[in-house]
């Protein structure tokens, strides 16, 4: 079992940076590879990114890549998104997500625990 708590959202000016925390319970936290995915207002929940339970591995949506960086800390069961040149669509609320049997998948299906979000706003 594993629980997560995201913090770190916010609201920002288009241009600036967040950087979002998921703290996760549990011994096993690094067996398990960690995602973030998103979901506006009205919409479906979108994969954002994906890390390995290693970190070696890690991968990003299309719309997110070369602005938004994540890592993980298993000393700390964290998992971080950085996330940089922020623009009014990344507004959300974004989802960390535990992968207990893959490498980090960007399908949400795919993910046995989620946290319970934190927003993020960006402002134009």
């Amino acid at each position: 079992q594993v629980q997560l708590v995201e913090s770190g959202g916010g609201l920002v000016q288009a241009g600036g940076s967040l950087r979002l925390s998921c703290a996760a319970s549990g011994r096993t936290f690094s067996q398990y590879a960690m995602g973030w995915f998103r979901q506006a207002p009205g919409k479906q929940r979108d994969f954002v990114a994906a890390i390995s339970w290693s970190g070696v591995n890690t991968a990003y949506a299309d719309s997110v890549k070369g602005r938004f960086t994540i890592s993980r800390d298993n000393a700390k069961n964290t998992v971080y998104l950085q996330m940089n040149s922020l623009k009014p669509e990344d507004t959300a609320v974004y989802y960390c997500g535990a992968d207990a049997y893959g490498l980090g998948s960007p399908s949400e299906y795919e993910y046995d625990y989620w946290g319970q979000g934190t927003q993020v706003t960006v402002s134009s």
